[in-house]
């Protein structure tokens, strides 16, 4: 009686065969496709449209594409900040790559993509805090919430009120086009506004330098500056300002950052740019430009 070759083969052996035929059909398979071999394609062009906070925008997304560009010469940007509500308008409109953001995106932003069939990416940058600062001298070490607002806004004009000596306040804020000028006013003041004798500035080493010399000063500037000579931080509701309390939470002047892109039209260069934000050398830049690394 003739058997066929598979009727000599043992079961085990059978099985040993079959593997090895499907690891030669696997390598033909990698063989014939050349970009299941390479690494991913490094971007050399391409252009990204940014639009969203006046946070970010104002000099955080500047500082990064200026620092992206020396590797990436040829990608262009458009960048444009007009708040964070504008940025999601922008990206459920298809008129942005990616939408920066330093709030959560609301239900209802995230109502009006899903209507449109938007499924959002979020990608984490870091954390942007406000430190408020008195003069080094000064024996106002912790306020309350609403102690903040009050002093701020010229409700409060004279230290006793909230536990200091008898002198005037004298307010010292960012000037009315800087972001970080509203950003305070949400983050502390319940978007009250600012009281008509406080002086503005346009760095937050000129507030610190003009509190330093005012011994009834208050302002406020980024973590790493409120330590400089001739100031200190005010903690507020007991919580000092630090990375470790901006970071998990506690500091109440703070919110987080983010960029949103779509999911279904995510670019490869916007992919990339975002990459690089939150690489080691993208979360340097934040914390050299005074905000809070993610954790």
């Amino acid at each position: 009686m003739k058997t066929t070759l598979c009727n000599n083969i043992s079961g085990t052996n059978r099985m040993r065969l079959v593997r090895s035929f499907s690891l030669f059909l696997l390598g033909v398979v990698l063989a014939c496709c050349p970009a299941c071999n390479q690494a991913p394609e490094k971007v050399t062009e391409g252009k990204i449209i940014i639009k969203g906070s006046n946070t970010l925008g104002e000099e955080l997304v500047p500082g990064l594409i200026a620092e992206y560009k020396k590797e990436h010469p040829a990608v262009t940007f458009e960048l444009e900040s007009k708040g964070t509500a504008s940025g999601f308008a922008a990206m459920v409109a298809g008129q942005c790559d990616i939408a920066a953001a330093s709030r959560v995106a609301s239900g209802d932003e995230l109502k009006t993509a899903h209507a449109r069939g938007i499924d959002l990416n979020v990608h984490m940058v870091g954390s942007y805090s406000v430190a408020v600062i008195v003069n080094a001298a000064s024996g106002i070490t912790n306020l309350t919430r609403d102690q903040v607002r009050d002093l701020f806004a010229g409700v409060v004009q004279d230290w006793k009120e909230v536990g200091g000596v008898d002198a005037p306040v004298h307010a010292y804020i960012r000037d009315p086009i800087s972001g970080t000028y509203l950003g305070f006013r949400e983050l502390a003041m319940e978007d009250k506004p600012y009281g008509t004798g406080a002086k503005t500035f346009t760095n937050y080493t000129a507030i610190v330098q003009a509190v330093a010399q005012d011994p009834n000063g208050i302002g406020y500037s980024s973590i790493d500056l409120a330590s400089k000579t001739g100031v200190k931080p005010v903690s507020i509701r007991g919580v000092s300002p630090s990375v470790l309390s901006v970071n998990e939470g506690q500091y109440p002047c703070s919110r987080s950052l983010r960029l949103y892109t779509n999911k279904a039209k995510e670019s490869a260069a916007a992919r990339d740019f975002v990459r690089f934000v939150q690489s080691s050398r993208g979360q340097e830049i934040l914390d050299e430009m005074g905000f809070v690394p993610r954790p």
